[in-house]
């Protein structure tokens, strides 16, 4: 496994002209957005990934934190 992982693109504005920062390990500095992000790696969850979580599955919904409530119907809260 490699010591730094790279990202593609801008968190951002999603452009690809990304350098790594002297500011600290894993920091990153956009050309295009002139903006500097941190990737940090916090772990292996206990429980593992869910399923149901993933995007394209029924249950995830946009705007609701990836997931729908069983009180509301899954219905979406603006």
């Amino acid at each position: 496994m490699s010591e730094r992982a790279a990202p593609f693109y801008c968190p951002y504005c999603g452009d690809e002209d990304l350098r790594p920062s002297e500011q600290n390990h894993g920091a990153w500095e956009c050309a295009a957005c002139n903006r500097a992000f941190q990737l940090k790696f916090l772990g292996l969850l206990a429980r593992g990934v869910s399923r149901s979580a993933e995007v394209g599955s029924p249950a995830h919904t946009p705007g609701t934190g990836g997931l729908r409530h069983a009180d509301d119907g899954g219905h979406d809260r603006i």
